[in-house]
């Protein structure tokens, strides 16, 4: 008598070892005092460095907090009915903004922006605005595992992975999108687009202009959609600079062309901000059609007109905001190095990353076996004994077993430096067991099977070159 979606709802994905690592961590989670024992999470992208700097701009504006415009109260404005097209205050600023973290290289139309809570919103709206049942994206893998959830589970629509190889860094080329496209057919989908975030989660890398360029080209000759999800747009903290698809497009001038009508960006500040519990993400077209039905949409996901208010205050700061994306970038650089170090330390490597909460990170040589099965017993041991939530590449649909996301943002250094311990103990015992001679490793193993048979029985065992001698 229920809805298939409640009797069938393991296809939301919340079965993938991406989301089972986050249950072992709620389980038995890491403190340094109370729990010293417990599992740290390294499986969270948020951004936890910057808070001091958004705190210090509640303190010195305190009509922000208090509802306040020029000393008069605005709550009792604030707390009646809004428009669900959201306060025309907030989408200037959010359009000004966006426009910042780019370089002010692209400016954005407050009128094509349409206000969702959170970009998972913004994602699936999307997909119900230029995807029926049964067809189908081709996403770039390494992906976001909780596409499978936002792209997949209530809109029906289905995933064709593009895949990326180490070999030249997981970039996408002309070949893999082809492979793609012509596996779409062959399983009968009609493939309505292309969805990529830039910069990658979980790569930590930022898309060439190269890839870009020949992602429009690709959109333009197969008719379909570009959905270029750019919530961690304001994360890029080195070279190579945050390109936009926005951008691109102004380059070739495509701006108002069919081609640009098939463009549409996702931005969030969940991660660019650090504010992934205010809610806020929106979508930007320049197709009339999406933005008139996505706004209709939105009315089922609003952001509450307090938040858009303070918001509003907070990024029309343009001093503010100026010094939070520098320092913020700053910020991040400098824990990506220390993780980076830490795991140099261990003999671990990582992808080159420029952005992003997390790295990319390389155990391919930590296999007992390079294929999955081999991956996901590792990823057991760093889970359960050396106590860090990670997220397998598996669960990200990597096409190569043994690379890991590790994130770095969301705790304090003393707690990474101390993730890092394990990960080097882990792996020098590791080392350790797998250089041991292999008479020794034999006689390990025989004792532990044999510890309960007499020592003739015993001694026999662990000698087998000696038996094979006598005889």
């Amino acid at each position: 008598m229920l809805s298939t979606k409640v009797t069938d709802c393991n296809a939301h994905g919340q079965d993938s070892s991406y989301f089972l690592g986050w249950e072992e961590y709620e389980k038995n989670p890491y403190d340094s005092i109370d729990n010293p024992n417990g599992i740290v999470q390294m499986g969270l992208a948020e951004n936890q460095l910057s808070f001091d700097t958004l705190q210090s701009w509640l303190d010195n504006n305190p009509d922000a907090t208090a509802f306040k415009k020029n000393g008069q109260s605005v709550f009792k404005e604030l707390a009646l009915f809004q428009d669900y097209h959201g306060l025309p205050s907030f989408k200037n600023a959010l359009a000004n903004f966006m426009s910042e973290i780019r370089g002010n290289n692209v400016t954005f139309d407050p009128s094509n922006l349409v206000l969702t809570a959170g970009a998972t919103s913004a994602n699936e709206t999307l997909m119900f605005c230029v995807a029926n049942p049964g067809d189908t994206f081709l996403v770039p893998t390494p992906y976001y595992p909780g596409f499978d959830r936002d792209l997949k589970w209530r809109t029906g629509a289905e995933i064709i992975p593009i895949h990326c190889s180490s070999s030249n860094s997981f970039r996408i080329t002309k070949s893999a999108l082809e492979d793609a496209y012509q596996q779409a057919q062959k399983q009968d989908y009609k493939v309505k687009g292309i969805l990529v975030t830039n910069p990658s989660n979980p790569l930590g890398t930022s898309l060439s202009v190269d890839e870009l360029q020949l992602l429009v080209n690709f959109i333009s000759t197969k008719n379909i959609h570009l959905i270029s999800d750019e919530v961690y747009s304001a994360t890029v903290f080195s070279s190579p600079n945050f390109v936009s698809v926005s951008e691109v497009l102004k380059n070739k001038n495509l701006v108002n062309s069919e081609v640009s009508k098939r463009v549409h960006v996702i931005c969030s500040l969940s991660k660019d901000l650090g504010l992934p519990g205010f809610r806020i993400g929106a979508i930007y077209s320049e197709n009339k059609d999406v933005i008139s039905a996505a706004t209709k949409m939105s009315s089922f996901g609003l952001i509450s007109s307090q938040t858009q208010y303070l918001l509003s205050e907070m990024l029309s700061d343009r001093k503010f905001t100026k010094t939070y994306l520098s320092e913020n970038r700053r910020r991040l650089k400098h824990r990506q190095e220390t993780l980076v170090k830490g795991l140099q330390k261990a003999r671990i490597r990582c992808l080159k990353g420029n952005a992003g909460l997390f790295c990319w990170v390389d155990m391919r040589h930590l296999l007992s076996s390079k294929t999955f099965l081999g991956e996901m017993e590792l990823w057991k041991k760093i889970v359960y004994d050396v106590r860090l939530n990670i997220s397998p590449g598996s669960s990200c649909h990597c096409s190569e077993p043994g690379w890991f996301r590790v994130c770095f943002a969301n705790m304090s250094e003393k707690t990474l430096m101390f993730a890092m311990q394990r990960v080097k103990s882990f792996v020098d015992a590791m080392s350790k067991k797998r250089n041991q001679p292999r008479h020794e490793q034999i006689r390990i193993s025989h004792a532990r099977r044999t510890k309960s048979l007499p020592k003739w029985v015993f001694s026999i065992s662990c000698n087998p070159l000696e038996v094979g001698e006598i005889r």
